[in-house]
């Protein structure tokens, strides 16, 4: 690892997040994973061993800290392709069954794990709130129009209750005032690329049926199928929303796991190739 404590084949989102907003997304690199789940395999569920698994979740927390000048903890959550959002809590413990989360209290990392499926991260302009999720086809297309990401976003805008010493201090209502979708910024993680993502029909029709502009993100091929823009389509339900600061994925090949063996783990690439694949993981918290 680099003097920083975060290995320097990580990205590091570029985007104008508030000072005390930190975010990462991790590769292959840095972990003890054996093939094919090497190296930096964070997934407890893909037949790995658990104590490599261990070890490589322990890099990550360690390198967050690094980055934060103080510990902070990755959630991990159950991730089951729905739209449920996990308000996090110090006690939230891990495997909490949720696509999303979000997180008002500093030290505590929202974290998407990924291999092929797109990451999201979400700030406000304030920097107060943070929220990651994780946005598969399913979960993103969601049900009559709304999917992963406008349930982020109903949380994210939501009120916090504000502190009660800054309610008597300030005499401020009882509530933090809500963001609007102009407030929200989002960055976009590595997901499996428009060239490389081939659909079904139904799955054009999950998208279609309540959006017909959703028909640009999908290119026909032979035999009734569809390549489909993933990272296309978020940014399409996100700027539907009202959200037009969009960062990172935008879906050209730099971003495609699938594309880049020796970087990204890709589950559609390397399960049937190899046996199996591994996780890598998007994170967001708040510096304290």
């Amino acid at each position: 690892m680099p003097s920083s404590g975060v290995p320097a084949d990580w990205l590091q989102p570029d985007w104008p997040a508030p000072a005390g907003v930190h975010a990462l997304c991790t590769t292959r690199a840095g972990g003890v994973s054996a093939p094919p789940y090497d190296a930096l395999n964070l997934g407890d569920h893909v037949h790995d061993h658990p104590q490599a698994v261990a070890t490589n979740r322990a890099v990550l927390a360690q390198a967050l800290a690094a980055r934060n000048a103080g510990p902070v903890r990755p959630v991990f959550l159950q991730q089951v392709h729905g739209r449920d959002v996990a308000a996090l809590q110090p006690d939230t413990p891990d495997g909490t069954v949720a696509d999303a989360c979000t997180a008002d209290a500093p030290g505590l990392a929202c974290t998407i794990m990924v291999a092929d499926c797109l990451p999201v991260l979400f700030t406000n302009r304030q920097g107060t709130r943070v929220a990651a999720a994780h946005a598969g086809w399913r979960g993103l297309a969601g049900t009559n129009g709304r999917g992963v990401l406008e349930t982020v976003l109903e949380s994210l805008m939501a009120p916090a209750p504000a502190d009660p010493a800054q309610i008597a201090i300030n005499n401020e209502a009882a509530s933090v005032a809500v963001a609007g979708p102009g407030d929200v910024m989002a960055w976009l993680g590595p997901c499996i690329g428009p060239s490389a993502f081939e659909v079904g029909p139904e799955v054009r029709a999950a998208f279609c049926a309540h959006d017909t502009a959703a028909a640009a993100c999908f290119t026909p091929q032979r035999g009734g199928k569809f390549l489909a823009d993933l990272a296309g389509l978020a940014r399409h339900r996100l700027r539907a929303q009202g959200v037009t600061a969009l960062y990172g994925n935008d879906s050209s090949a730099a971003w495609c796991t699938v594309s880049q063996p020796s970087r990204f783990f890709s589950h559609r690439r390397d399960t049937a190739a190899l046996g199996g694949s591994g996780r890598f993981a998007a994170c967001i918290w708040l510096g304290g």
